[in-house]
């Protein structure tokens, strides 16, 4: 059970990470990110959970607001999977957590 908590824990903080220097690298390249290669490829690296933020959100969501979501969802995600990891680690001892 630890390491599927570790593992998702682990996907969850990878995502987060590909969002965010999306989102910097939006920032800093401005209109040209499009043609951009590095964002394009945080962008496919993201997209996946961007179309599950899609599939959960309603009609209403505008789709440049996906991201957010998705990084919302993400964070929310972590916190709930570093509590389950607390709460093994406690139960089995944390030196078993090492």
């Amino acid at each position: 059970m630890l390491l599927a908590v570790v593992a998702l824990k682990l996907i969850t903080e990878t995502a987060l990470m590909v969002l965010l220097g999306q989102w910097v690298l939006g920032v800093l390249a401005g209109k040209q990110r499009g043609s951009n290669l590095v964002y394009q490829l945080l962008q496919a690296a993201s997209r996946p959970f961007v179309a599950v933020a899609r599939r959960i959100s309603p009609v209403v969501v505008l789709e440049q607001h996906l991201p957010l979501l998705a990084a919302v969802l993400l964070a929310i995600a972590w916190l709930i999977l570093t509590l389950a990891k607390i709460r093994i680690c406690v139960q089995v001892g944390v030196a078993l957590c090492r």
